[in-house]
């Protein structure tokens, strides 16, 4: 029977597997453990996964540092406007304001410091960075808003500052000019001027007359003035009036085309200034001797008085008609009507009357110095003539000054004349120089 198992194929058959299997595991736990084998597609996914990990490790911390430079840059902002605040706060003076912008400061500083020492103790705020670069930027430009708001209110008070000692400047012109219109207006109605109460006839000298002619020459500039006034009131184009009188002319400054006007009325007033009376009558060619005396004596008569005063009692005087004379060919009545909206004035001269408006008054009180140097002039003992400087002509020191005083630039120049301003005088071989404005040096 035992040998019959024994010799049983199925049963030995699968002994045999057994025993195989068995010594299998034994052999290979004996030499190195268990070995289980792993898929390669398993293994390269492991892989991706840590690379993975590390690559948002990276991008969180580069987002968490891009929020802290954000921060820094908002403290800087905040910094800026606590010290603008504090600046503000100095002027004027505000004791509160001012320890309250100190400790804005202060605590501004604080927090930088304290990113400071986060940064070096790399203990980097954890918070969600899109968040905290979120509030800083807010922080950033409210602070930036604040300093602008700052900038302008202390703009404004700046604004406001020139704009109130703008106005104290104007009330400050406006009561000069209405001082020198009352000096001027003492001056013209007392008519007096000191030094020419101390010329006497038998020692008349080219220094009187140089004199009389500056004192006749600062009416003329203060006419000149009363003019352009005028003018602009009208709304007149004061440009195309210089250029109307001396067209082309380039000048230094833009104030210098006040002189194209002053040339203009000396051109007028001192017409026909050659002829004894101006060529407004005949008169017999007396003796030399007595029209000497006779202009002298002119002179004494009107050197003291005002206009008003002394053709009230001469009417008939060679410096009434004078006065009428050039008023009305200097005036002309569009341009009467243009100042005044009448021709009023134009009328009351022609019927011997004199106008009180200030323009008229400045104008009789020019035409009296005027009339004063012509009669000074007709006192001396040799023939009187008076000449201008030709436009383009080179510049002369014997016969022309420079209006500015400023001869040795105008010699070393070799600057040519653009307008004459006053007109020169001619006293037998003496000249008594003209006043001219130069052409601007070439570059």
């Amino acid at each position: 029977m035992d040998s019959a198992i024994r010799s049983s194929p199925t049963r030995s058959k699968f002994a045999k597997t057994f025993s195989k299997l068995t010594h299998s595991k034994k052999s290979t736990k004996s030499r190195a453990g268990i070995c289980i084998p792993i898929a390669p597609q398993k293994l390269q996914c492991c892989e991706s996964k840590k690379f993975g990990e590390e690559a948002m490790a990276e991008l969180r911390d580069r987002a968490a540092m891009e929020a802290f430079i954000a921060k820094l840059f908002a403290a800087v902002s905040s910094v800026k406007a606590a010290y603008a605040a504090q600046q503000m706060a100095q002027l004027p003076y505000d004791d509160a304001a001012v320890q309250s912008a100190d400790q804005a400061v202060v605590d501004e500083l604080r927090a930088m410091s304290e990113l400071k020492r986060q940064f070096l103790k790399n203990q980097i705020d954890s918070s969600p960075p899109h968040v905290v670069l979120m509030l800083a930027e807010i922080q950033e430009q409210q602070s930036l808003m604040k300093t602008y708001e700052i900038t302008m209110r202390k703009m404004q008070r700046e604004i406001d500052h020139k704009s109130s000692r703008i106005s104290s400047l104007r009330e400050s012109l406006k009561e000069i000019n209405r001082n020198n219109r009352l000096l001027e207006k003492t001056i013209s109605a007392a008519g007096n001027f000191s030094v020419l109460e101390t010329m006497l006839f038998h020692s008349l000298s080219m220094s009187d007359f140089v004199v009389v002619l500056n004192y006749a020459l600062r009416s003329v500039r203060h006419f000149v003035k009363q003019l352009i006034r005028e003018m602009e009131s009208a709304s007149w184009n004061v440009d195309a009036a210089v250029n109307a009188i001396h067209g082309g002319v380039k000048f230094k400054r833009k104030d210098h085309n006040g002189l194209v006007f002053e040339s203009f009325v000396c051109r007028e007033i001192f017409s026909g200034f050659n002829d004894p009376i101006f060529g407004i009558e005949k008169i017999d060619n007396a003796e030399k001797q007595r029209r000497r005396i006779f202009f002298f004596e002119e002179f004494t008569k009107l050197r003291s008085v005002s206009v008003s005063y002394f053709v009230k009692h001469n009417p008939s005087s060679l410096f009434g008609k004078f006065i009428k004379s050039k008023y009305l060919n200097f005036v002309h009545p569009k341009m009467e009507f243009s100042f005044f909206g009448n021709l009023n004035q134009r009328k009351m001269v022609n019927r011997g009357d004199l106008p009180e408006t200030e323009f008229f008054k400045m104008f009789a009180e020019m035409s009296r110095r005027v009339w004063l140097l012509h009669c000074l002039a007709f006192s001396f003992d040799c023939e009187v003539g008076i000449f201008q400087a030709e436009r383009n002509s080179r510049f002369s020191e014997v016969y022309m000054e420079n209006v500015f005083n400023d001869v040795f630039a105008a010699v070393a120049g070799g600057s040519r004349v653009a307008f004459t301003v006053v007109p020169g005088f001619r006293f037998g071989h003496t000249v008594v120089q003209s006043q001219v404005y130069l052409k601007p040096a070439k570059g």
